[in-house]
């Protein structure tokens, strides 16, 4: 932790070469230090991971021999970490590093990849009342140009909406029923019963449709974004979450709050936990 504390001692010092003292830094010089420091946009924080830029925002040519260089991007990754809460090992934090600036095999974020998406916490008006429900956004090509979309939701109402019985509680329709004109539908489509249990055993309710029809039909309105992070599986065999800090200091912005070394598994499991699958 000490060492990570130095570069961004060092860090905030290079931004101003001109200052030789402590003494000569003026409290105008101070916010200026802090502004330049904090990662205040996404794509600024894309940049600085990639080494695309210069100490003050200023963005390298790819012909420069700055850009993407790995000992630039090392000062900078030491500064787009929670340094306050973060939950994770130093050790781990140095592997990583070494990990996405190794000579043979750097990693890149792209704004465009299939590998991270948003996790937006909102706010909904249903039935009279107002409910947190989570979006999970991706980006994906339209045309010539991109967009975010919603890939899934996350909504406590309807989870419950449809519990499907199992086993020797189930309902079910006669293996008969055909000779009955399947007349006995009648019990399966009843308002508060159970339509669920009468469907294909490997049935799994789609949440977003329903959704975007009660959002269609007024059901549900929009009134507010809550808070937004991000969630990188970028970096093969690793896992990072992003979070947006805003606090006094050097050490704020859009800053990697959470950080794991995973396998395939793991990945898999940490998917389901995050989209709310388990």
């Amino acid at each position: 932790m000490i060492k990570r504390l130095l570069l961004i001692s060092g860090f905030a010092f290079f931004l101003l070469p001109g200052m030789v003292t402590a003494q000569t830094i003026t409290e105008d010089d101070e916010v200026e230090q802090q502004l330049l420091a904090s990662t205040k946009q996404l794509n600024q924080f894309f940049s600085r991971f990639n080494g695309e830029e210069d100490t003050k925002g200023r963005e390298f040519e790819p012909e420069d021999r700055q850009y993407r260089n790995a000992r630039l991007r090392k000062r900078y990754l030491s500064i787009l970490f929670d340094e306050e809460n973060a939950g994770f090992s130093e050790s781990l934090f140095e592997e990583f590093v070494e990990r996405v600036t190794s000579d043979d095999q750097p990693v890149f974020l792209d704004l465009h990849s299939a590998d991270w998406f948003a996790t937006v916490n909102t706010t909904f008006r249903y039935k009279g009342r107002s409910w947190p429900l989570v979006l999970y956004m991706k980006i994906q090509q339209e045309g010539l140009g991109y967009e975010w979309v919603i890939d899934d939701l996350s909504f406590e109402p309807y989870k419950t909406l449809f519990d499907k019985q199992r086993g020797e509680t189930k309902e079910f329709l006669h293996p008969m029923s055909h000779e009955l004109d399947f007349m006995n539908l009648r019990k399966a489509m009843v308002k508060d019963g159970s339509p669920e249990s009468y469907t294909m055993a490997d049935f799994e309710p789609d949440f977003l449709t329903i959704f975007l029809y009660e959002v269609k039909m007024g059901y549900l309105t929009f009134e507010t974004v809550n808070r937004v992070n991000f969630n990188f599986f970028t970096v093969d065999g690793w896992y990072f979450s992003l979070n947006n800090f805003n606090r006094p200091g050097y050490n704020t912005g859009w800053l990697i709050s959470d950080l794991a070394k995973i396998n395939s598994q793991q990945k898999e499991d940490l998917l389901k936990i995050l989209y709310d699958k388990k």
